[in-house]
């Protein structure tokens, strides 16, 4: 799990919770607990998402939700490592010896790259089909980044239409004074919805998804990279020297400790 995200939102709810209470007691919840500005929010911004993108793409967002709060990014170095390990055991056994190493490889990407060397495809095929993939998900992952950001877009505009529209029945109805105060707080609760929502959770989410995506695709890149140079035959010293290029500093040593251990 994504813990940082969590730990957004949480201690936002907490640090608005504690303002609400210190200020005003127990009583000042009751304006926030308003289903009629959060249904305008809400309900505006999911409408106005279904008019902007197709229902497939609406309904894929949990999808996306989960990945962005409960997939955990992959540990490059181990991949590197991998990679070593592969060549060192080519250098010495061939491409057909690595099909039993295949199926242990938990990386389906990786797995059906490796799949290609050993079948005997020639570089140019094993570059075409593997960054063939990747574009076709970097433009998933750009679909799930637009419907974030545009509903982070739409949610502060749906909470300014609730506050407008929450003026015009306080106004219609302005001789009842009892009911001002009611239709006043729908209408900038709304407003606080919007704006919350908008730049605490969807924009955020967006932001996220695009960081996600670029790690991924590094990884991506990576296992390209490594695939290719175990299909040219290079040594297991130019794979490590390729491939730690695309890791930060700290993690280099890593791979230098782990690739001998791997080897034995």
């Amino acid at each position: 799990m994504d813990i940082a995200t969590v730990m957004g939102i949480l201690v936002f709810f907490i640090m608005v919770v504690g303002t609400v209470y210190y200020s005003h007691g127990v009583g000042g919840f009751k304006p926030f607990l308003n289903p009629e500005a959060f249904f305008v929010v809400m309900g505006g911004t999911f409408c106005a998402t279904l008019v902007n993108y197709p229902l497939s793409q609406v309904v894929g967002l949990g999808r996306i939700l989960r990945k962005v709060l409960l997939t955990a990014g992959e540990d490059t170095s181990d991949i590197v490592v991998t990679f070593v390990t592969l060549s060192q055991k080519a250098k010495k056994e061939g491409f057909l010896a690595l099909q039993a190493d295949v199926d242990g490889v938990k990386n389906d990407f990786m797995r059906r790259g490796i799949q290609l060397v050993i079948d005997g495809a020639d570089q140019e095929f094993i570059r075409n089909m593997l960054e063939t993939e990747i574009g076709f998900i970097r433009e998933r992952h750009k679909v799930g980044q637009e419907i974030f950001n545009a509903m982070g877009t739409y949610a502060p505009a749906f909470g300014i239409i609730g506050t407008v529209l929450g003026m015009i029945l306080m106004l219609f109805s302005i001789e009842d004074v009892a009911n001002v105060p009611k239709l006043m707080a729908v209408a900038l609760a709304a407003a606080f919805f919007g704006l919350g929502s908008g730049y605490l959770i969807f924009l955020p989410m967006g932001g996220k998804l695009r960081r996600r995506s670029e790690e991924e695709l590094l990884v991506k890149e990576i296992i390209i990279r490594g695939v290719l140079l175990l299909q040219s035959g290079a040594t297991p010293s130019v794979v490590e020297a390729n491939l730690k290029a695309y890791l930060e500093p700290a993690k280099r040593a890593g791979v230098k400790a782990a690739a001998p251990a791997a080897g034995a």
